[in-house]
């Protein structure tokens, strides 16, 4: 059963390029009936996995930026043990109606991406970044020359809140936290997308690991007999998703799943609220 999970999440993973995390607690809870303090260090580990194989194949295009990857990852995982501390402390209903929640956003925001024109895109771009004479463009600023970041106090600030905020939520809620770290990175750097996500996948890799590392010190226990066959369907899913991508219209792919996320959201929302 945990291989056919594993499965499912790596697929869904391939195909969107992200998302496919946010599912796999809910899954677990849903199929082997844990509480989301057992489902959250399972769910990362899988989560870990994917995103170290998925960033080492684009550290090999050098979309890797890597310094902004371990500053994020460092207050990542110190942030996260945060979050694993208040998910032990909140009452499992409350935990899973912050989970459909977070769960729900973002959904709505895959929604919005989805249905959004190329030239609403653009609109949308000029206007976070400005434009003309009033434009002040991100923070962080990548040098004109190397393509890398050029590091400030600022900037090293921004990025190291990104990092904590994606790593509050992985110990909280088991998500590995692309949907916080890559929106983030576009809007206050430079980065293209491809750099934007392969930088994301390494960090979420690094704090989605020392996350796990947290739980067990924490005293969570991790199946070795669920996880690892788990894991092992994370990747051959998404080695099977990334293959069949470019053969499914992109935009249609996000809308389905991004529904089946919604449905998620309120069935896990309703069942918190009843219990």
């Amino acid at each position: 059963m945990s291989l056919l999970l594993g499965i499912a999440v790596g697929l869904v993973l391939g195909l969107t390029g992200a998302g496919g995390s946010i599912l796999a607690v809910p899954l677990l809870m849903a199929a082997l009936a844990w509480p989301m303090t057992q489902a959250v260090p399972v769910a990362l580990l899988a989560v870990a996995a994917a995103s170290a194989l998925g960033s080492y194949l684009a550290w090999r295009k050098s979309y890797v930026r890597y310094r902004a990857a371990i500053l994020m990852a460092v207050a990542g995982v110190l942030a996260a043990q945060l979050g694993l501390h208040a998910a032990t402390v909140l009452p499992q209903s409350k935990l899973s109606l912050i989970f459909a929640v977070v769960l729900a956003l973002v959904a709505l925001r895959m929604l919005i991406q989805a249905w959004r024109s190329p030239e609403d895109s653009a609109v949308v771009r000029a206007a976070v970044e400005g434009d003309g004479e009033h434009a002040h463009g991100p923070i962080c600023r990548l040098h004109p020359s190397t393509g890398r970041i050029v590091w400030t106090r600022v900037s090293a600030l921004v990025i190291a809140m990104i990092g904590a905020v994606s790593g509050f939520l992985s110990g909280l809620l088991g998500v590995g936290g692309g949907f916080v770290i890559v929106p983030s990175l576009r809007v206050a750097t430079e980065l293209s997308m491809h750099s934007a996500v392969a930088t994301s996948l390494m960090a979420i890799a690094l704090t989605s690991f020392g996350t796990v590392g947290g739980a067990l010190l924490q005293g969570r226990e991790l199946p070795l007999m669920v996880a690892l066959p788990f894991v092992f369907g994370a990747l051959l899913g998404m080695s099977g998703g990334h293959a069949l991508a470019p053969r499914i219209a992109g935009p249609r792919l996000q809308q389905g799943f991004a529904v089946l996320m919604l449905a998620i959201a309120v069935g896990m929302g309703v069942h918190a609220m009843s219990v």
